[in-house]
């Protein structure tokens, strides 16, 4: 296999779609989602008694509530949507992926009750260590001395960066999350290849470079920047109105991120989206691993059962979808 381009300076413009595919790293394999359905591919583990091929694929039908209610798929608002079913599909994916690595055909599904607590979990970590924390720190250490509504934003918001910053240096540094990075790679350069029109094969895939715009990653840094914009006006709060605040502003962030992401994803051909691009792009160094042929082969197969034959079924303009690989 011929070793992957080195990424440039600026991420590559030759894709000509911006198709609505998301996905994530799972254990031992890749979650992809297209506009119909959701599926996770996993490398079996050796020794079990499967087809030859070695990987195991779990397709579920999928129709986003985008697709149902018009009100929904209004810009900003839809971001926020698709953001919550994205994490809970993320959910049920590991849940399969941990079963199927392990050689436990017999794990029960995740249920409702279990996706939607751990869904709530989930965004009550993120929200607390990004969001509240960052605040409350900037509050009771600097509130004296930032009288000034905007230096106030301003001080919250480096704080801000730099725990997220902190939280992907550690994370990159732990060597059991390595071959979960590699597939994280394997995602990105297959959808990719698939953007590019062509042939899913892992020596295509391994052609493009582990960077992709739309990534989850990507999207946590342009979060991180707009939640200044949207929480900026509002100035130094008391305490209590401050974090009430940083909940309530949330959606409002994530519908205009995702939104931001969606046009750079689609224009990024113009010079602009690029440079915007950028920064996020170089995140990803922390959260992506060169990966092997095998793990392409892993990720191609979970988006081969997403489209058909490599081509995805019509969609309709309620369909968006996240990559939450980080």
């Amino acid at each position: 296999m011929s070793k992957p381009p080195a990424p440039t300076l600026l991420p590559d413009p030759r894709p000509a779609r911006d198709l609505p595919i998301g996905g994530q790293a799972v254990l031992e394999g890749v979650m992809m989602r297209g506009p119909k359905s959701w599926a996770v591919a996993v490398r079996l583990p050796a020794g079990h008694p499967t087809d030859p091929s070695g990987i195991a694929v779990t397709t579920e039908p999928f129709q986003s509530v985008l697709a149902r209610h018009r009100a929904l798929r209004l810009p900003i608002v839809r971001g926020a949507v698709a953001l919550v079913e994205s994490m809970g599909i993320g959910v049920r994916a590991l849940g399969i992926s941990a079963g199927t690595a392990e050689g436990d055909d017999d794990v029960a599904p995740v249920g409702g009750i279990t996706w939607a607590l751990t869904v709530v979990a989930g965004l009550a970590f993120a929200v607390g260590l990004f969001f509240l924390l960052p605040a409350t720190v900037t509050k009771l250490a600097f509130d004296a001395q930032l009288r000034d509504g905007l230096a106030f934003v301003a001080v919250e918001k480096a704080l801000r960066l730099t725990i997220f910053l902190t939280y992907l240096v550690l994370v990159s540094r732990l060597n059991h999350l390595r071959r979960v990075f590699q597939y994280h790679s394997a995602e990105h350069q297959s959808i990719a290849c698939l953007e590019a029109g062509l042939p899913l094969t892992p020596e295509n895939a391994a052609k493009f470079p582990r960077l992709h715009p739309r990534c989850g990653t990507s999207f946590m840094f342009i979060v991180m920047l707009t939640s200044l914009l949207v929480f900026a006006p509002l100035g130094n709060l008391p305490l209590g109105w401050l974090l009430l605040s940083r909940i309530v502003g949330l959606p409002l962030v994530a519908g205009l991120s995702f939104e931001a992401i969606k046009w750079m994803g689609r224009r990024r051909d113009l010079r602009v989206a690029r440079i915007l691009t950028w920064p996020g792009m170089q995140l990803q160094r922390l959260t992506t691993r060169p990966c092997e042929p095998a793990q392409l082969e892993v990720a191609i197969a979970a988006l081969l059962a997403v489209t058909e034959g490599g081509e995805l079924p019509a969609a309709s303009d309620g369909d968006v979808a996240f990559d939450l690989a980080a």
